[in-house]
């Protein structure tokens, strides 16, 4: 199996339906690809299965070959879209099933401490999300922040790519960067700007340069 961690690097955006329609999941994933996003990740908790089917489908047509697509948490709707990937939660199918269903794709596992990301890696994680880094408004149940000390040891400890996720904005987004994550999720600070691909060009940009 090829190796896909050089995937995972970048600015990771995530189309959430609390802030995106999903009837314009294709428009807002077209901004994101437009703007320098590498990674786009359709999340909508509790949506139905056909409603979901069709955002995804339709954010799927509108990115260019050289953008990767997941789905949070539905293996059905990642394998029926035409997904790169699925991205889980702790709570989610077991990873070890989804690699079975999934054998070729790319499937990351949200981590929320050292034991959880050290378990994900040990189990074949493409990637890992850690956080959240700082205070968070799209998720209400989220744990306490971690902040970027706690990001650079499961950084430098873990044996795939990191992906900081969690309040991280604009003005973060270098720091996050050089506490070691490979890669960096955005939601509300890009979901909420005036001009989404602008937002997303600016934050990309600070990526890129590192």
């Amino acid at each position: 199996m090829r190796d896909k961690t050089p995937f995972i690097k970048g600015l990771y955006a995530i189309i959430d339906s609390t802030y995106a329609p999903l009837e314009l999941a294709g428009e807002y994933a077209g901004s994101l690809a437009e703007g320098g996003a590498k990674i786009i990740q359709l999340r909508a908790k509790g949506t139905p299965g056909a409603i979901l089917l069709k955002a995804a489908q339709e954010a799927r047509k509108a990115l260019p070959e050289n953008a990767l697509f997941i789905v949070n948490d539905r293996i059905d709707i990642a394998m029926l879209s035409g997904a790169q990937g699925v991205h889980l939660g702790q709570d989610d199918i077991p990873l070890k099933e989804a690699r079975r269903l999934l054998p070729s794709s790319i499937i990351g596992v949200s981590t929320h401490n050292m034991e959880e990301a050290k378990r994900a890696a040990a189990e074949g994680a493409d990637y890992i999300s850690f956080g959240p880094i700082f205070p968070t408004r799209t998720k209400g149940d989220a744990d306490t922040p971690k902040g970027l000390e706690a990001l650079h040891k499961i950084a430098s400890s873990i044996g795939v790519p990191v992906v900081a996720i969690g309040g991280i904005t604009e003005a973060t987004a270098l720091s996050v960067l050089r506490a070691g994550a490979s890669s960096i999720a955005i939601i509300s600070d890009i979901l909420l700007a005036t001009d989404i691909r602008e937002k997303t060009s600016a934050i990309a940009a600070i990526i890129e340069k590192g």
